[in-house]
């Protein structure tokens, strides 16, 4: 008996995104993650009716990971989806809640849960923004009006999520997150409208040569260019990572093969965990300095400028390593420490920890040359694997994403380090449904079927 099953009449009366009846081909999940793609552009096109101007965005450091857009009836983004993973993560790993992921009644459990939390953190997260004055509304009479759009535009995203999750490749959230940080990115570096107030171009690119032609070059415009450039090649480098454990097939003479373990192996999922926990820290020091008790630092025009919430907030410019040090040492030490953290949880609560691969090979039927083929001595072999990679993996995307940052790359340095992991499992998994589709008994061969 699950241990959330008190609370099952609830979620269970969640309309619900079903499960495709067969298994899709590759045109059909194409088409598919493209309907949701376009829908995600459309609706971050659609303004919030009653926002007042002198609105400003808190969160605009964290906004390519949120992959929201700021005045949209998506200002929240994936926020409250990932804000529901953490607390799901968290009470899970921690035991406070007895599930056993493995099983699909838990599984099924853990999931309706998720959304149900997701829900309430829409509708809460929503609330906080308008009364707090984030995204003040231009009469009171618009602020229940301001906190419904925002509302019905979390819910989107939820089910948006879910159906990329079970009709289209990979998920919504890194597909969402993928598509804001690719516009920023194009916008950034392209863009040929000059900026306000300004006849020189906004994009970096079109600024430089417009610098040429005015006799005065400007090199400096090119360094967020060049970092995107560094970080998209440090990123696909590191996804190549990968250590290889050799199998043979008992049943079949000199048939072996190799199983990968990444090395990025949590993929950039623990990034994406500590990014919105501390856009929770920020969220909700702004609660309590409404309430007078600002014990998580003071919020000056939507930016935290003492206490814990400055100190979390993400430093974006290497000059921050001159003008507070102690600022980026903390920042970093955190950052760091939690996405080692998140990629254990994560791993666990995702099914590719040791005992369940360990189970995995050995229905298999296969075994590591030189070692007996059982499920306790396949654990033994990837217990000497899978929890170093996972604490080195996690430790190294966090650093990553720190010092992508600091350089200020366009779409932000963790955007462009999360984009192009997404991307990259993307085309992984596109290359293997279009494998599938070729040679249909491999999905017998591979359980798909």
């Amino acid at each position: 008996m699950s241990s959330l099953d008190s609370i099952k009449p609830f979620y269970s009366l969640l309309p619900q995104v079903v499960n495709p009846d067969k298994q899709l081909g590759f045109r059909e999940k194409i088409k598919w993650t493209g309907i949701i793609l376009i829908l995600y552009f459309i609706l971050t096109e659609v303004s919030l009716y009653g926002l007042s101007p002198t609105a400003i965005d808190q969160f605009a450091q964290l906004r390519s990971v949120m992959a929201g857009s700021f005045g949209s009836i998506l200002t929240l983004g994936i926020g409250p989806i990932v804000t529901a993973s953490i607390v799901m993560q968290l009470l899970v790993g921690g035991k406070l809640i007895d599930l056993d992921l493995s099983k699909p009644e838990d599984k099924s459990a853990f999931q309706g849960t998720q959304k149900l939390l997701a829900i309430i953190f829409t509708l809460f997260e929503g609330a906080v923004l308008v009364i707090t004055g984030s995204l003040p509304p231009i009469s009171g009479d618009y602020t229940l009006v301001l906190i419904l759009q925002m509302v019905l535009g979390g819910i989107l995203i939820i089910y948006m999520d879910e159906v990329v999750s079970k009709w289209g490749f990979g998920s919504g959230i890194g597909l969402f997150i993928a598509a804001g940080v690719a516009q920023q990115i194009l916008v950034g570096a392209f863009n040929f409208l000059p900026s306000a107030g300004s006849s020189e171009p906004a994009g970096k690119i079109p600024a430089f040569i417009y610098s040429l032609t005015s006799g005065q070059p400007n090199f400096g415009l090119l360094l967020p260019v060049i970092a995107t450039i560094i970080v998209f090649l440090v990123v696909v480098y590191a996804e190549c990572m990968r250590v290889e454990i050799p199998l043979s097939y008992g049943g079949v003479k000199g048939a072996r093969s190799k199983y990968p373990l990444k090395f990025v192996y949590a993929s950039n999922m623990p990034v994406i965990l500590v990014s919105a926990l501390f856009l929770n820290v920020q969220l909700f020091a702004g609660i309590f300095q409404s309430a007078g008790f600002p014990i998580l630092g003071e919020v000056s025009q939507g930016q935290a400028i003492s206490g814990i919430a400055y100190y979390l907030t993400t430093p974006t410019s290497i000059s921050v390593l001159f003008t507070d040090p102690l600022k980026v040492i903390i920042y970093a030490i955190v950052f760091i420490g939690l996405a080692v953290v998140f990629a254990l949880l994560w791993v666990e609560i995702s099914g590719i920890g040791s005992k369940q691969v360990a189970k995995q090979l050995s229905n298999m039927g296969v075994q590591v040359p030189g070692f007996r083929s059982s499920k306790v001595q396949f654990k033994r072999i990837m217990d000497k694997y899978i929890p170093t990679i996972t604490v080195l993996g996690g430790a190294f995307v966090g650093l990553l994403a720190f010092a992508a940052d600091l350089t200020g790359a366009l779409g932000g340095g963790t955007g462009v380090l999360l984009t192009v992991g997404v991307v990259y499992r993307l085309y992984e998994e596109m290359a293997k449904e279009q494998l599938m589709d070729m040679h249909p008994m491999m999905r017998r061969f591979l359980g798909e079927e």
